[in-house]
């Protein structure tokens, strides 16, 4: 596949531009930290239930997924930057109104609101800094893009805990309103305007549809047997019609003359090998909400205190992403993203070894070799599938980079938590609809282990595929 034509922007544009996006980025990461930490908060300030409660981040979640895509094409269209700025005009309205919202039915409506806005910064930001920087230090840009999502996780929920303990939970949502309306005036005013990468071409509305519904379809089907178990009936039939309309979006996208997604870009074996990889790692890394149910009910530690022994992940990421950015640059993608992997699968097996009697140095030394594996990988498996497309396709390569991330998240959470519920319970011999928390200290370390020794076995097929993809990359320049 041809790449994409460069065309030079000054040095200063291209490093306001990352600016905006950077800062779009760094608010939507904060904001979806914040709230999961405040999850238990407004379920007591708010006089709901958990099963609600979940709500605030699932019906956030669902809008995201399912418009993905749709975002993406239509960025391609109509220009990045309209909608971009468009975004963050709506998530600021969005989070607003969640501030001001009366009880919970209004707070979930309201981030749905706030999601239709991220959306629009997660799946065109990454096209836009890719436009701006030349292919030499598109992995350093990356990598820079990858720092800020990690401080974003990272520093959320401690800046969370200050806000609600201090003014309140509405301020976790009313403070993105500064800032907000801050990065939109500098989107406008920094960010170029350039002509929509594709004129004449119409919105495949039926695609948009399409492939919206089977998203969300899919992310209801695996939440909801995250609750009911994956052998319930409605849980496998949402899953069975997610399937289906994903087949039926294919067969629909190959006949019509302007599709959503160009399915030209996956003949491109290595763009749809980096695509799978990606969704492994991030299947891995959303298992980690497991970890805190080892660190309270076995270790006995404080809140804050896992708060901050969580944070050697992001950390670790921030650090590493740039840094792997710029060895992309110089001596490329494929023998760096495998360094990550190999890392990843080490931090897995690390991990599968915590046990009742660890300290709080032994916890942060298995754990540091994940970040770092996962922020030496991402910044140049990114800049491999950006790299991939043409001029055109930009905006829907970066929707299809996201939603890549957001379905290896969405379906590694109730993967690993199925795992993990399953091997505590038989491990405890205690009856299959009870809680894990009532299980013993050794069932948990088990369930930990257990977890994670799978997670590694996934890594090795994401190892086994980034050599394939090496070896392709290494057989295509032969070939030039």
């Amino acid at each position: 596949m041809q790449s994409r034509p460069y065309q030079e922007h000054p040095a200063s544009g291209k490093w306001r531009a990352m600016l905006v996006v950077g800062l779009g980025v760094f608010m939507g990461t904060l904001d979806m930290s914040i709230v999961n930490i405040a999850l238990p908060t407004l379920v007591e300030r708010l006089d709901t239930s958990f099963v609600t409660i979940q709500w605030v981040m699932l019906g956030n979640l669902l809008v995201i997924t399912s418009m993905m895509l749709g975002v993406a094409r239509l960025g391609d269209m109509h220009g990045k930057k309209k909608l971009y700025t468009a975004g963050l005009l709506i998530f600021t309205v969005g989070s607003l109104l969640c501030g001001l919202a009366p009880n919970v039915g209004w707070l979930i409506g309201f981030r749905i609101v706030q999601g239709s806005g991220m959306v629009m910064l997660q799946a065109l930001g990454t096209a836009i800094v890719v436009e701006m920087f030349p292919a030499h230090e598109r992995g350093r840009a990356l990598g820079i893009m990858s720092s800020i999502v990690s401080v974003g996780i990272a520093v959320g929920p401690a800046i969370g805990g200050l806000i609600i303990g201090l003014i309140g939970w509405r301020w976790i949502f009313l403070v993105n309103v500064p800032v907000g309306l801050i990065t939109f005036t500098l989107a406008a005013r920094l960010l170029p305007s350039q002509n929509p990468d594709q004129t004449g071409e119409r919105f495949d509305g039926s695609g948009a549809f399409i492939i919206a519904l089977s998203l969300v379809f899919f992310a209801l089907g695996m939440t909801m047997g995250q609750n009911r178990g994956f052998d319930n009936g409605l849980v496998q039939l949402l899953l069975i019609i997610s399937g289906i309309g994903v087949a039926v979006f294919v067969i629909t996208e190959a006949r019509i003359r302007h599709p959503m997604v160009d399915l030209s870009l996956f003949k491109d074996a290595l763009f749809s090998l980096n695509l799978v990889m990606g969704f492994l790692a991030f299947l891995v890394m959303s298992g980690l909400f497991i970890l805190p149910f080892f660190l309270q009910l076995v270790k006995g530690y404080p809140t804050h205190q896992i708060g901050l022994m969580m944070m050697v992940l992001p950390v670790a990421m921030g650090i590493t992403s740039p840094l792997s950015g710029d060895l992309a640059d110089r001596y490329g993608t494929r023998v760096i993203s495998i360094i990550g992997l190999v890392i990843v699968a080490v931090g897995c097996l690390t991990l599968s070894t915590l046990h009742t009697g660890i300290s709080v140095l032994g916890f942060i030394l298995r754990m540091a070799p994940l970040g770092i594996g996962i922020g030496i990988f991402m910044s140049p498996n990114n800049s491999a599938i950006m790299g991939a497309v043409p001029q055109h396709r930009l905006g829907v390569a970066s929707g299809l980079l996201a939603l890549s991330r957001n379905l290896g998240s969405s379906t590694g959470l109730p993967l690993a938590g199925a795992i993990f519920n399953a091997l505590v319970l038989a491990t405890a011999e205690i009856p299959a609809l009870s809680s894990v928390t009532d299980a013993p200290a050794e069932a948990l370390v088990r369930g930990v282990n257990g977890t994670y020794r799978v997670a590694a076995y996934v890594m090795i097929v994401a190892i086994f595929l980034s050599f394939i993809a090496l070896w392709l990359d290494r057989r295509r320049s032969r070939d030039v």
